[in-house]
């Protein structure tokens, strides 16, 4: 993908609108501005850099706070004049310390949080750490504690108790994600598996 793809006609100012989005989460974090400059620093250092308006100057993100939002895919839109970025965030986005410059609910897309904190778990594997105690006891163990909680769950939806479903049924959500980890497979597949089927 290069610059000189883009159809910034409409624009008129030669800056191609580009909008931030959690690679884990899928949340929009922020929209902001390149020029040619701006996204070849982006392409170059894998950091998001923007032109910023109001200083008239190169800007990357985090270059302040710290707070650095790190590359992992980039979409041009249907059209040519838009960006959509997937990045992985160092911290908050928003000057407020908001996870993000738009006020959408917090725990949206939260499954795919949980399923970031399990990666991290197995690869640090901290000590204390419930998850890490999965991990040690394997694939048999994580398991079974994943058919003990369909079980409880399935009983709770039996008996009609909605509010103990959805406690046992997020149980049950947590172990799987633990046992995908262990296996090396991603929700992303499970995704694109069902994707598959509907098609």
């Amino acid at each position: 993908m290069k610059f000189s793809d883009f159809n910034l006609d409409k624009t008129g100012d030669g800056l191609l609108p580009v909008i931030i989005q959690d690679a884990t989460t899928l949340k929009v974090l922020m929209l902001g501005y390149m020029n040619e400059e701006a996204f070849g620093k982006s392409v170059e250092t894998g950091l998001v850099t923007f032109w910023s308006r109001t200083r008239q100057a190169l800007w990357t993100k985090g270059e302040t706070s710290g707070n650095y939002l790190h590359v992992v895919d980039m979409w041009a839109d249907c059209d040519g004049d838009t960006l959509l970025i997937k990045a992985r965030p160092d911290g908050p986005t928003c000057h407020r310390g908001t996870t993000a410059c738009f006020d959408t609910p917090e725990d949206e897309g939260f499954i795919r949080t949980l399923q970031a904190v399990v990666a991290d778990r197995h690869a640090r594997m901290p000590e204390g750490s419930y998850t890490t105690k999965l991990f040690i006891k394997g694939p048999k163990a994580i398991g079974k504690k994943v058919i003990e909680e369909a079980g409880e769950a399935v009983i709770e939806a039996v008996d009609g108790k909605r509010d103990r479903f959805v406690y046992e049924a997020s149980d049950l959500i947590y172990h799987l994600l633990v046992l995908l980890e262990s296996q090396g497979v991603s929700p992303a597949e499970l995704e694109h598996e069902l994707a598959l089927r509907h098609r």
